[in-house]
């Protein structure tokens, strides 16, 4: 499984789902790979928010070395699951150009948490440190929503093929 987090610019909530998700499927031995990018190229190349990397250190994270990247065309072909952390996201995503035929793969993430309600991870850029635990543990929710709907939807198949 290859799944791609997506905010605006990649340097506060998709780099601390990406942090957190990593550190899962490690928890987990999971075979599965995972990236972010933003939608946006104003911080290619840059490091995460230092309120977001301080924050991901205070429960245990690493993401300093993430590095910023703008989401392409080539993500759709390459991931499995794309999810879009905010829904002004998602329709930025949903307008690149192959996005279409790749549709079923591009996921709004707060779904995982609260399906059809259209909830966004708030961006805790515009605020100070304080916004960025809450959002943290928001993430760390839906992560783990996905791993555990993984977890089940594998021994329902393995159920199945007996």
């Amino acid at each position: 499984m290859k799944i791609l987090f997506v905010c605006l610019g990649n340097i506060c909530r998709s780099p601390m789902a990406e942090g957190v998700m990593r550190n899962l499927i490690q928890e987990h031995n999971l075979d599965w790979e995972v990236e972010s990018a933003g939608t946006e190229s104003y911080h290619v190349g840059e490091c995460p928010d230092n309120r977001a990397k301080r924050t991901a250190a205070k429960y245990g994270l690493d993401i300093s070395r993430q590095v910023a990247k703008q989401i392409s065309s080539k993500d759709f072909e390459w991931f499995d699951l794309i999810y879009a952390l905010a829904t002004d996201v998602m329709d930025e995503i949903l307008s690149l150009k192959g996005s279409i035929t790749h549709r079923d793969k591009i996921k709004l993430f707060m779904d995982e948490l609260f399906p059809g309600e259209y909830r966004d991870v708030p961006d805790p850029w515009y605020g100070d440190e304080s916004g960025f635990d809450p959002v943290y543990h928001l993430i760390k929710q839906g992560c783990e929503k996905i791993i555990e709907r993984h977890m089940a939807s594998s021994q329902n198949y393995a159920v199945e093929k007996k």
